[in-house]
């Protein structure tokens, strides 16, 4: 006999999975979502922020700037059309995925020179210093 465990202190998610429920739940109802993983680095000249995003081209992304907050986002059907009429859909696990991520930026951040590119399944937006907070800035000063 397989002792039955009772769940009542824990939240839905545990009750499923102990339950035996969680995975036919998730293939059902297309439900696993998930936010990427994130990567942030900082050098004298720039901050870097790496999203690992595989699977996403460019045009899959959505990235806007609004009272220092950065906002990446993206939506993207794995559906594909066909022209062949294949009949009735019985059951269909095409994914759905979305997601949106939001970085409140530093005062350090030069906002008019950010840069984004998607190489690799890597989102990587680049966020240039400012002049003035770079921690090795060198000039030469001109004697007047």
């Amino acid at each position: 006999m397989v002792p039955v465990f009772r769940t009542k202190n824990l939240p839905g998610i545990f009750d499923e999975f102990l339950s035996g429920n969680l995975i036919p739940n998730f293939v059902e109802e297309g439900g696993w979502k998930s936010t990427p993983a994130v990567n942030i680095y900082e050098s004298n000249e720039k901050f870097a922020i790496e999203i690992a995003a595989p699977g996403l081209e460019k045009e899959d992304f959505k990235i806007d700037l609004k009272n220092e907050v950065l906002n990446v986002s993206s939506e993207k059907n794995n559906q594909k059309e066909d022209e062949v009429n294949k009949g009735k859909v019985i059951r269909s696990e095409f994914r759905y995925a979305s997601f949106k991520r939001s970085f409140a930026l530093p005062k350090e951040v030069d906002a008019t020179n950010i840069k984004a590119s998607n190489k690799n399944g890597i989102l990587t937006i680049e966020l240039p210093k400012k002049v003035e907070y770079k921690d090795n800035l060198f000039r030469q000063i001109e004697i007047q």
